[in-house]
């Protein structure tokens, strides 16, 4: 019995088994096309915004879209560190992500709403991650995932309070 065992190999990739891997990717290809299609909203909503609050909508979707594809670099590249690959097609992300596009115009405060609703469906799967790695014992992923979410919920307050009436 004891010569089954030492000749037996564990799947050890970073010290995590293949389901705690296959777990912890799944959710952060979830999490990772989320941002994607909120990316090219923000992009949109930044191009097309019209009105009293151009000045001040246009610099903040900028400042959020520009966040925003820097988290995805550090999403994908955490994949990466795995020895899979992220999900990088539109298609994929598009059938993976549970933010939808916007098919038809907004106005200001429609778009500032679609954001708070996608900050929402991105904090849920911040969670999802971040139980994911806790439960594997995956420290760094947790910690990317921790200041991922610290970011998104002081966002989410800026941006709910511009949205209160005057």
């Amino acid at each position: 019995m004891e010569e089954i065992i030492k000749t037996q190999k564990a799947y050890k990739k970073l010290g995590f088994t293949y389901l705690e891997t296959a777990e912890i990717v799944t959710t952060l290809n979830q999490l990772l096309s989320n941002y994607i299609v909120h990316y090219h909203k923000l992009r949109s909503f930044h191009w097309n915004v019209e009105g009293g609050d151009f000045f001040e909508l246009h610099e903040q979707f900028e400042i959020e879209y520009n966040e925003v594809k820097s988290q995805t670099d550090i999403i994908a590249e955490r994949i990466r560190i795995f020895g899979l690959k992220p999900k990088h097609t539109l298609k994929e992300h598009l059938e993976l992500s549970q933010i939808e596009e916007v098919e038809r115009e907004l106005t200001p405060i429609a778009m500032v709403k679609e954001v708070l609703k996608d900050f929402h469906i991105i904090h849920n799967t911040l969670l999802d991650a971040i139980n994911t790695a806790l439960e594997a014992g995956d420290s760094a992923t947790e910690e990317i995932v921790t200041q991922l979410m610290r970011r998104l919920e002081k966002r989410h307050w800026m941006f709910t309070t511009w949205s209160k009436p005057s």
